[in-house]
């Protein structure tokens, strides 16, 4: 019997991993909209501990982070910076 795995479990699995998560929104962050990396930086955050924790951690209420990573979000840079931080990443700068 194939047993199979759907590709949300998967990808919630991959995401603990600091490395792959960070794969995961350096590609989020090529698409134009905006939209693609809070999408993706909310899977990141539901994999790596859970809005709950990650919004303590951020010294973030949870309404604001949920609000922060929705569609209509418009995150600061400090908040950002801030939710990175409490999942276990940081921003990187390269050359393009």
């Amino acid at each position: 019997m194939i047993t199979t795995t759907k590709h949300d479990d998967w990808l919630f699995e991959q995401l603990k991993d600091a490395n792959f998560a960070a794969e995961f929104l350096n590609a989020a962050s090529e698409d134009d909209d905006p939209k693609t990396y809070l999408a993706a930086l909310r899977k990141v955050v539901d994999a790596r501990g859970g809005m709950a924790s990650t919004a303590e951690k951020a010294q973030l209420s949870r309404e604001t982070l949920y609000r922060t990573l929705s569609s209509r979000g418009n995150p600061t840079i400090k908040t950002l910076n801030a939710v990175l931080k409490a999942t276990g990443l940081k921003f990187g700068i390269t050359a393009h």
